[in-house]
């Protein structure tokens, strides 16, 4: 009788482990789980010998990279003990997709040539706004736009817009580049002295983080200015 509550409290503390991924993940979001507990919701099981942790943990040592899994073929994971044809297609399915997805999401990506380019991305949502709206763009290496955010809302001053607040939005998303852009209700885009004195400070700052500040744009009514090529910075 002892063994078999013994028995029946390891397959509850199993199953309960193998459980925890699923919670943290509805809970904290998939970025929370490392990437044993990833693999582990997509194989769902183990088997009778093996916890799905551990078979995910012996996935990862089989391939050493999770990279080198982008190359995985179905004969390669059925040689690990515990991974059968349906946990290897379903892997198969996982990767295919997570490349499909990257794929698409660099074809979609913006490059920006010139600061007709920004505009033109950014300018519609905007120029309609009653509001004045402080947004980041943010660039990698090829120019291309990998991310937008508002920062502030409200009107512009230094003391508003800190270089700070911008540039640890820029340090979080592993850019190369920003480019600032900010509308004027009045449609009038104009640059004010507020405008031009966050520009500067802006643009000095990312010289000392080695974040370039690309541009200002100012988004009026269907018109715009770049703070660049009006020579304010």
């Amino acid at each position: 009788m002892t063994n078999i509550h013994a028995d029946a409290f390891e397959l509850i503390r199993d199953v309960n482990r193998d459980d925890r991924p699923r919670e943290r993940l509805i809970q904290q979001g998939p970025q929370s789980l490392s990437n044993q507990e990833l693999i582990a919701i997509l194989l769902r099981t183990g088997t009778k010998e093996t916890s799905v942790l551990s078979l995910s943990n012996e996935i990862l040592k089989y391939f050493e990279r999770i990279h080198h899994l982008k190359n995985a073929t179905i004969e390669e994971l059925t040689q690990i003990k515990g991974v059968g044809t349906v946990k290897a297609v379903q892997l198969l399915a996982a990767v295919e997709f997570g490349r499909r997805l990257a794929v698409q999401d660099a074809q979609d990506r913006v490059t920006v040539r010139s600061p007709k380019d920004a505009a033109d991305y950014i300018k519609h949502d905007l120029h309609h706004l009653m509001q004045e709206h402080f947004v980041l763009l943010f660039l990698n290496v090829k120019n291309q736009i990998i991310h937008k955010q508002t920062i502030f809302i409200g009107g512009l001053s230094a003391s508003i817009v800190h270089p700070r607040e911008v540039f640890r939005e820029a340090i979080k998303k592993s850019c190369a580049s920003i480019i600032a852009v900010h509308n004027h209700p009045s449609g009038n885009p104009t640059p004010s002295p507020e405008d031009i004195a966050v520009t500067k400070r802006l643009k000095d700052a990312g010289e000392i983080m080695g974040i370039e500040l690309l541009d200002h744009l100012i988004i009026g009514d269907h018109q715009f200015i770049s703070l660049k090529e009006k020579g304010y910075m």
